[in-house]
């Protein structure tokens, strides 16, 4: 054999190796950034998750605030369902703006509490008490129809144009308001300033936390009717049923 021939081979078989190198450092490539994008959606959603479980947790306070008021402990045992917004940031009392986290409990027919449905929720109708605080925020659902939206409707008002009344609590309180579709009662003294009724704007179901809560995808309907259940909100549910109780006959 030649010195040419086999410089040739030399070189061919350093090439061979070369590129069975890159080749192994390719396919170690995919895993390590299946692995990272695994990591980080985990991480995602865990924090979610974590977010979802605050939430439950700072609407036991709202519930225990509702039952501070006597006839809001009258209507809480009236209602359809409940939606709680534990933190209603101050921001949203600007038009368009978001105002934060609720979620969505429903009394099923025989009495007992739902699991809890995550939403988002947008501004309050113009008018509001100039200077307002953000706070915590309660909608007492008080008939199938206001139910309904949330269950139906993944986008969402709650006003005249829905077909409903959302009514301030303060003025129901002083005797000036009946009770409508939705009673709307605030932890922030005059939030709704002295409007008799009151609308609640772009309400979305929010379906990353629902699913990080629960860990798997659900609809709300999945949610309420009993598909799903996480341990960490029996507190809440607990809480509503002491307050509530079963719905008055």
């Amino acid at each position: 054999m030649s010195a040419l021939h086999r410089t040739v081979m030399t070189i061919a078989a350093a090439a061979a190796v070369l590129g069975l190198g890159a080749a192994t450092a390719a396919g170690q490539a995919t895993p390590r950034a299946d692995t990272a994008s695994g990591d980080n959606t985990s991480t995602r959603a865990e924090r979610q998750e974590a977010t979802a479980s605050r939430h439950v947790t700072d609407a036991v306070a709202v519930v225990r605030a509702l039952d501070a008021e006597p006839r809001m402990r009258t209507l809480l045992q009236q209602c359809k369902g409940v939606f709680i917004v534990p933190n209603y940031g101050r921001a949203a009392l600007a038009v368009g703006a978001s105002g934060g986290t609720g979620i969505l409990v429903v009394r099923r027919a025989g009495g007992e509490w739902s699991s809890p449905a995550f939403y988002n929720m947008g501004g309050l109708s113009i008018g509001l008490q100039a200077g307002a605080q953000g706070g915590s925020l309660a909608l007492l659902l008080m008939n199938d129809k206001a139910v309904n939206e949330f269950v139906k409707k993944n986008n969402f008002s709650l006003n005249a144009k829905a077909g409903l009344t959302v009514i301030n609590w303060s003025r129901m309180a002083q005797g000036s308001a009946g009770t409508g579709d939705v009673v709307a009662w605030s932890g922030t003294k005059g939030l709704f300033g002295d409007l008799a009724t009151v609308e609640i704007n772009d309400v979305r179901y929010n379906q990353n936390l629902t699913n990080a809560y629960y860990r798997r995808t659900l609809a709300v309907s999945d949610v309420i009717g009993g598909a799903a259940a996480n341990a960490q909100a029996e507190p809440l549910i607990r809480e509503l049923a002491n307050v509530g109780g079963r719905a008055a006959q």
